[in-house]
């Protein structure tokens, strides 16, 4: 942080830079899809990996080092294990909330309970559920999950909300049930406006189970990117795209929106660092990927 900060006589021009920034830590994941344990020693290239007791070391460790750390899932925590069939969610969300999630958004495999086995295990969660285009009036998650959610980390102020993707043809409808659908591209606009005007926020997220980017005509993290002013930062899943560094879309201001996904499984767990100033500016950002379990960074 101190690199081209320079010295005269003897004020120190670091200590006053610590002073007037912020640097905000963001882990995330994605996909995990019930993988509790790390992947099997069966020869596989994903033998030994993942766990979420590796991932909570990792998170611990990276809170020892940092002072602002959010840590937020994009979707599809159910689904792919046994833990699943068997304990039905419950396993899933008490771990997530043993490791201090901060919030989440819901990916289609997390109606594979159906809303009601859903609104089950949120007295298990100590995060918020962000959905922002999904309308659960008179369902079991009326009034259990959150349009947005604002942090505050030191003096910056983070606006975080979520979209899901189109649940029919891809989820059961007796397992969404009421649970109403809204244009991703409109809601997005509407409260990514809202957080940056209204509520002030310093920096704008989008949870999205939306897919990082498809060939054919289908709302995707690129297509959220490009059609809003004032979203920072995408967090993407559903698709399982393992990106080695977050993507720069420019939005419809010319402003680059940063995407992210970590693919599937636990395997990886994402961490940006990101610096601001003493006006609250982001002022530069560092992309780092994490293996749990596998002692390597990238």
């Amino acid at each position: 942080m101190g690199a081209g900060l320079l010295t005269t006589g003897a004020f120190p021009l670091q200590a006053l830079a610590a002073h007037t920034e912020t640097r905000l830590t963001i882990l995330h994941t994605n996909d995990t899809h019930s993988r509790l344990e790390p992947f099997p020693m069966d020869g596989s290239k994903m033998q030994g990996q993942g766990g979420v007791a590796a991932r909570a070391a990792v998170i611990e460790q990276i809170r020892k080092e940092e002072e602002h750390v959010l840590l937020l899932d994009a979707g599809d925590v159910f689904q792919g294990t046994p833990y699943f069939n068997m304990y039905r969610g419950e396993a899933e969300i008490k771990a997530m909330s043993l490791m201090g999630y901060d919030a989440m958004t819901m990916g289609n495999h997390d109606f594979d309970i159906g809303v009601e086995g859903f609104a089950l295990q949120l007295p298990h969660a100590r995060f918020a559920v962000v959905t922002s285009n999904y309308d659960f009036t008179g369902t079991a998650l009326e009034g259990k999950t959150v349009p947005y959610r604002i942090f505050r980390k030191g003096n910056v102020k983070i606006g975080i909300f979520g979209l899901g993707i189109d649940l029919n043809g891809i989820v059961p409808a007796a397992a969404f049930g009421r649970t109403r659908y809204l244009d991703p591209i409109a809601v997005a606009r509407s409260v990514s406006e809202d957080l940056r005007k209204k509520q002030r926020c310093d920096m704008v997220i989008c949870l999205s189970h939306l897919g990082y980017k498809y060939d054919f005509n289908k709302v995707s993290d690129h297509v959220i990117a490009r059609e809003t002013e004032f979203v920072d930062l995408i967090i993407g899943g559903h698709t399982h795209t393992f990106l080695d560094n977050p993507v720069a879309v420019k939005n419809r201001a010319g402003n680059d929106v940063l995407i992210n996904q970590v693919g599937w499984g636990g395997l990886r767990l994402g961490k940006l660092d990101f610096i601001f100033d003493s006006k609250k500016n982001t002022k530069r950002f560092n992309a780092q990927t994490v293996f749990p379990g596998k002692q390597t960074i990238g």
